[in-house]
């Protein structure tokens, strides 16, 4: 039986950082989200690879990501609570 890993909803890009957006549920059912940061970065033998470290010039593109990501939260809240007001 294989298993299928579970996708994040969305993923917002301020290359070479990104943010991964997951839709998640509490025990009563109610949605709510979370968001990861990763850096995507090529090695010496030019594969590419994700870390979770951010050097000085990856900061600014790291509060982007936040900030955008927060953005699309806040829309997916907003389209759950006019789903169950329905």
């Amino acid at each position: 039986m294989s298993e299928t890993k579970k996708q994040p909803i969305l993923r917002v890009y301020c290359y070479p950082v990104f943010a991964a957006i997951w839709r998640n549920k509490t025990a009563e059912g109610e949605a709510f989200y979370s968001a990861t940061f990763e850096r995507k970065y090529k090695d010496k033998e030019g594969k590419y690879h994700n870390g979770g470290n951010f050097s000085t010039s990856d900061l600014l593109l790291l509060a982007k990501a936040a900030d955008l990501a927060h953005t699309q939260m806040l829309g997916f809240q907003e389209s759950d609570r006019a789903a169950t007001e329905e």
